[in-house]
């Protein structure tokens, strides 16, 4: 029986706090740093001298020995360098364990070993974390033992944003300004702050530790570069929401443990779509914590899972024809008062705030479709997306009978007198309780829904860090708070030009509201003629980087340059060509060195068996021969792909870095490694699995 946990009693216990803030620091030094907090005001070096101490006195009754600057460079993972707290030896031979103000608010990280896009060279190698107070630090505990772990911001010495909070922090300043702004307008003067909500879905799959380490592919790129479909794959859809099986529901309580002590609120644990496949949900929480919190999840998926037998895979398709794993974004915005502002209320259609902000964020994902779009890019959402367990790589957004029905009636007669109200779910069972069910249904082939009082972004890669798609949000919704204030703070008749600027907003963006089936073809063709963008990849849609409108946009509020912008485009060209290129080196590798010598073996053994059987007076061969005859063409099959595509790989890898590089890898390499992955895919179903040299797909879904 396993032992009991008191969720109460250790959740948040690893955190510095704001319970262990008011605690263990003075009155007058919680209030600045509070205010700090909220406010966003400077905290001056005497005051975060005594944080510091108090900080570090807390984190050493923890077990902690280092400290570290947690920051999240563009790599797409975290980074962190350990200082020790220890200071010069005492002449007794003792030691001091000490941390100043200066150690907690900056360090020193080499920017030059980290993707700069150019802005940093390798002679101009300074580069600062900065601390970030609105995420609280925490100890962690490892093999390493136990180390403070300070969330910070990652820049360059000319004050470049290096990393992936940085824009996200000036991105929430430009929405918290603009939607203040807004709610003034409505008589809200008791809301100091707006703030950016997100809950992240988090979806991963698990296979055994063993079967991993078979498997080159999955070492080297996170994803299977070759793998026939088994017998059974999820076709019976029993997987889904099915009984957990007590291994993995070992290593989902070990993980809830882990993330409740570190303050993650994991909330929801399931079985997905696909063998092996699970997710993690936790509750909402202000965007930049949660960006750390889901930082934390995907560590900590991985970590336990070693301690498990396990490994985590966070690729989006670990597995060619089954479910991807994607992070489903759930965005709003609320106050400090507690409103959500992407809150209908019972009558939406007399919520006049809400329609306001409605039309503004259809407005804004309408004009920055691509952009929006480019925030979800990754080399392995590549094969994600468009596929049917993922939305299409069409930006729209559904809202359901309900919100729609009172933006038709907006557009055609100019007023909404009436909403669709919710009607008893009738089940036809007596014993059944009944209830009101919901106005509208969901739509999971959505990639930007709209569900009850928040927006699902349902494009995020399942490894990527969600702060970019939360930056794109943040600004381009401020980008259309600005303009509906500019228009309504000069308006003489205020319910009148609100009125019209709903209505106009509606009209104009409707083409991105579609309520129907994303997957369709029809969907495809209707989204053509309504003129929206649909960018297949991640090479075409880093381009909306860079677009006029992009860089007028991020400068106007202040998030990104167009220094910043040009570097991160040239990150992701070069982060697409390497990712490639491991790929295809790996499926070099795996096919010289394991494909090709285990199936010159089986067509030996298989030779040398037809002969056997000849030899005996049996001249009836022709299974044995077609069988042979067979895997030989394809054993040629796999020579001349192989051969392709260490041709097509070579000339990529001597192409200079850029966007002509990262295109050729596209549109040529690719290509190749498909051509090279269907015979021995052929090959896999024909070889005695005694023979073929890594475990099968059915080995890796079942054997957990």
């Amino acid at each position: 029986m396993s032992e009991y946990t008191n969720v109460a009693e250790i959740f948040g216990e690893d955190v510095f706090n704001d319970t262990v803030m008011q605690q263990r620091l003075p009155k007058k030094v919680y209030k600045d740093l509070k205010q700090a907090i909220l406010e966003g005001k400077e905290l001056s070096p005497e005051m975060a001298d005594v944080i510091a101490h108090e900080m570090k006195e807390w984190a050493i009754e923890k077990g902690a020995t280092h400290y570290t600057h947690w920051f999240q460079p563009l790599t797409g993972v975290t980074a962190e360098k350990h200082d020790s707290f220890i200071t010069a030896p005492l002449p007794s031979g003792k030691v001091l364990m000490s941390f100043s103000g200066k150690e907690l608010i900056k360090g020193e990280p080499d920017a030059s070993s980290f993707p700069s896009g150019g802005l940093r060279a390798t002679f101009e190698a300074r580069g600062y974390t900065v601390w970030d107070c609105t995420s609280p630090a925490f100890v962690r505990h490892d093999a390493a033992g136990a180390t403070l772990c300070i969330p910070t911001a990652f820049c360059s010495y000319t004050g470049e944003a290096l990393d992936q909070k940085t824009p996200l922090l000036r991105s929430m300043q430009a929405v918290n300004k603009q939607a203040l702004r807004l709610i003034r307008l409505f008589g809200d003067t008791t809301a100091k702050k707006v703030t950016p909500s997100v809950g992240a879905e988090q979806e991963y799959f698990l296979v055994s530790d063993k079967n991993f380490m078979q498997r080159k592919d999955l070492t080297f790129t996170g994803r299977t570069l070759f793998g026939a479909m088994p017998p059974k794959g999820q076709e019976m859809d029993d997987h889904y929401l099915g009984t957990i099986r007590q291994k993995i529901s070992a290593y989902m309580k070990h993980v809830n443990e882990e993330l409740w002590r570190l303050g993650v609120t994991s909330k929801t644990q399931h079985n997905e779509a696909a063998p092996a496949q699970h997710e993690l949900a936790p509750i909402y929480a202000e965007v930049n914590v949660e960006v750390d919190h889901n930082q934390i999840i995907m560590q900590t998926l991985k970590r336990i899972a070693s301690q498990h037998g396990m490994k985590c895979l966070l690729h989006e398709k670990p597995f060619a024809g089954v479910n991807g794993s994607g992070k489903h974004n759930n965005w709003s915005l609320t106050t400090d008062t507690g409103v959500n502002l992407l809150d209908p209320g019972i009558t939406p259609h007399q919520n006049i705030q809400f329609l306001l902000v409605l039309s503004c964020v259809l407005k804004a994902v309408d004009r920055h479709a691509a952009l929006l779009r480019e925030s979800a890019a990754d080399v392995g959402n590549d094969h994600r997306l468009g596929a049917n367990e993922a939305p299409p790589a069409i930006i729209s957004v559904f809202l359901g009978d309900q919100l729609t029905d009172v933006m038709n009636q907006l557009i055609t007669t100019g007023m909404a007198d009436h909403s669709i109200e919710s009607e008893k779910l009738e089940t036809g069972v007596k014993s059944i309780p009944e209830f009101m069910r919901d106005t509208t249904d969901r739509n999971r082939t959505s990639p930007f829904a709209f569900t009850g009082n928040k927006f699902e972004f349902r494009m995020v890669g399942s490894r990527d860090s969600i702060a970019p798609a939360n930056m794109v949000l943040n600004t381009i919704v401020a980008q259309s708070f600005k303009e509906a204030c500019d228009v309504l703070e000069k308006a003489e008749d205020f319910d009148m030009a609100v009125h019209d600027l709903i209505k106009k907003n509606f009209t104009e963006h409707q083409r991105i509201v579609f309520n129907g089936n994303g997957y369709s073809e029809e969907w495809v063709e209707e989204a053509a003629k309504r003129g929206l963008p649909n960018i297949g990849c991640m090479v075409e849609a880093v381009e909306a980087l860079t677009y006029e409108e992009s860089v007028s946009l991020f400068e106007e509020f202040g998030v990104f340059t167009k220094a910043e912008l040009e570097s991160r485009k040239e990150i992701k060209y070069e982060t697409y060509s390497k990712a490639i290129n491991i790929e295809a080196r790996t499926m070099i590798d795996i096919a010289s060195k394991q494909i090709i010598p285990a199936v010159i073996k089986y067509t030996k053994n298989l030779a040398d068996s037809i002969n056997a059987v000849v030899s005996a007076g049996i001249l009836d061969v022709d299974v044995q021969t077609e069988l042979l005859r067979d895997t030989s063409g394809l054993l040629k099959d796999t020579r001349n792909a192989l051969n392709h595509l260490k041709e097509v790989a070579k000339t990529a890898a001597d192409m200079e870095e850029g966007r002509d590089r990262a295109f050729y890898y596209r549109e040529k390499v690719m290509p190749a490694m498909e051509a090279l992955r269907r015979p021995v895919d052929e090959l896999e179903m024909i070889v005695d699995k005694d023979i073929w040299p890594m475990p099968s797909y059915g080995d890796l879904l079942f054997d957990v």
